[in-house]
């Protein structure tokens, strides 16, 4: 009773400072606005309002909070259950600890095929709501598992409801926000999604994981009695034909006095013979294109199977500590990237991130390829072993030590780097890039590859490093960054201060931003 009770207060103690977190970035941004950029209102010149707005967000991001804390389930109970110590009807062996890291991801992806049909079906807040239920059954499976089945039951249920608010919160953050503050409340999924990664982290440090599983459950219920008092996505009312209630859900998340029509317009939904053409194909392979790469770089194996990793690396501290550290400096930089996404701008943010993640990872594939010599047998120069042995040995442990710590440092940095960038950036492109009429059913689409991705490398990375050591996947996830840069070069626009409607003019009009050209020569003049 007592481990339940202080499970339940550090839980709610994450959520606390996930909401103060997400108001205070949101509130950053909105003080580094153009201070000359015309008010959004009737006549009365009244500011918009984003305190209701931020609070809808924090309830929605509940949900990434939730995916975070699952993604990870696996690195700190796989060690426990592999060990000789555990429950013999729940051991598990390379093969079942392959499939227990990696059948999130295939749950994952189920999530997101439900979910192209369920944001267009029941609209994006009910559809993230929804993901409570397999997220709660998952979790009491794997709390009460008396045997194997129960655990991977339970760890694919709590993936499909990743795969549900992997796709929908993005989308109903997109929709519900102004272009004002929408960089830094579109990286807010990446940044509570990183505090469970981080709760599940310090937990795992005091907690059972029977315990960590019970705990799991707390945040999607919160989630859900806070989504009930907040407004449907205003341009998913519209295009229902309901534009009554979607100028009450503008005014209710900007204020009573906002100018509507400046968000009302008209549209329909999409044809197949449509996604032919440029203005609807381009978006959605970019998106697609992102999140396959956003895998590949191998950050999803890397969070699964950290403590195993830190393990084979010889890092110098426990394995559940270096975790831990990780998941704060992951924190550190998703608040860095949200401070950033509206000033230095997306691509910026993107070119920062392939290089971090490209040195780092071309680090540890250096180091994974050089095994250090066994010792060997005592010199023949017996004087001068005796006379610089006491030295010998501490030079030997002082470099033993440091060469422990480049792994560390080197997986600290790639973390770094994927969280200032490829992290955040993607979620929030996939959102803001895709075409309004088709956003639903293509976020879907974009989160299915993206896991079904995920589950493919997270399955073989068990096997390869049995195989060949880490130095094989390192090395493709080393080839990966470089492709992830060039991709940036080439094909990702850059959205910053862009309007929903001018991104999608980018591609309409020979990529060219138009909408907010005029409207700033109509302000001047």
């Amino acid at each position: 009773m007592f481990r339940s009770v202080c499970c339940v207060v550090l839980i709610q103690s994450w959520l606390i400072s996930l909401g103060l977190t997400a108001s205070f970035w949101s509130g950053l941004c909105m003080s580094t606005q153009n201070p000359s950029r015309p008010p959004s209102s009737v006549g009365l010149g009244s500011p918009i309002k984003n305190s209701k707005l931020f609070l809808a967000v924090f309830s929605a991001v509940l949900g990434n909070f939730s995916f975070g804390y699952s993604l990870v389930f696996s690195s700190p109970v796989l060690p426990q259950l592999k060990s000789p110590d555990a429950d013999p009807r729940l051991r598990m062996d390379t093969e079942k600890a392959a499939w227990f890291g990696s059948i999130y991801s295939l749950g994952a992806a189920a999530g997101g095929l439900g979910a192209m049909l369920l944001n267009d079906m029941v609209g994006r807040k009910l559809s993230i709501m929804m993901s409570a239920v397999p997220s709660t059954i998952g979790y009491m499976l794997m709390g009460g598992a008396v045997d194997l089945w129960m655990l991977l039951v339970g760890r694919f249920l709590t993936g499909v409801a990743g795969g549900m608010t992997a796709a929908s919160i993005p989308v109903y953050i997109s929709e519900i926000s102004h272009k004002g503050v929408r960089g830094a409340l579109g990286s807010c999924p990446q940044v509570t999604a990183v505090f469970g990664t981080l709760a599940l982290y310090a937990l795992s440090l005091v907690v059972p994981w029977r315990w960590l599983a019970i705990a799991g459950e707390v945040p999607a219920l919160f989630m859900v009695v806070l989504l009930v008092f907040m407004p449907s996505s205003p341009r998913r009312l519209l295009s229902l034909g309901r534009e009554q209630q979607a100028e009450r859900a503008l005014r209710w998340l900007r204020g009573s006095h906002y100018d509507t029509q400046i968000d009302i317009n008209t549209q329909s939904r999409v044809t197949w013979s449509q996604l032919a053409t440029p203005v609807y194909y381009r978006p959605i392979i970019i998106s697609v294109v992102m999140r396959f790469l956003q895998q590949m770089t191998g950050v999803t194996p890397i969070l699964v199977y950290m403590e195993p990793i830190f393990a084979k690396s010889k890092v110098s501290l426990a394995p559940k500590y270096d975790a831990a550290i990780v998941g704060a400096v992951r924190l550190f930089s998703v608040a860095v990237a949200a401070s950033l996404m509206d000033k230095a701008g997306r691509k910026a943010l993107l070119y920062t991130s392939s290089m971090l993640m490209f040195l780092s990872t071309l680090t540890l594939t250096m180091i994974s390829h050089t095994t250090p010599c066994p010792p060997g047998p005592s010199p023949p120069n017996l004087t001068m072993s005796l006379n610089y042995s006491p030295h010998n040995d501490i030079g030997n442990s002082l470099e033993a030590s440091s060469a422990g710590l480049i792994p560390l440092i080197s997986t600290m940095v790639f973390i770094f780097g994927y969280a200032m960038g490829w992290g955040p950036i993607t979620w929030l492109l996939m959102s803001e890039v895709l075409p309004l009429v088709a956003r639903g059913v293509a976020s879907g689409l974009c989160v299915t590859v993206s896991w079904l991705t995920a589950f493919m490398l997270t399955h073989a990375f068990t096997h390869l490093v049995d195989n060949y050591g880490l130095y094989v996947p390192y090395l493709c996830f080393t080839v990966v960054c470089v492709v992830c840069l060039l991709f940036n070069a080439v094909c990702i626009p850059e959205t910053r201060g862009r309007s929903l409607e001018e991104i999608e003019n980018y591609f309409r009009t020979g990529r060219t931003f138009t909408i907010r050209r005029s409207q700033s020569t109509a302000q001047s003049g």
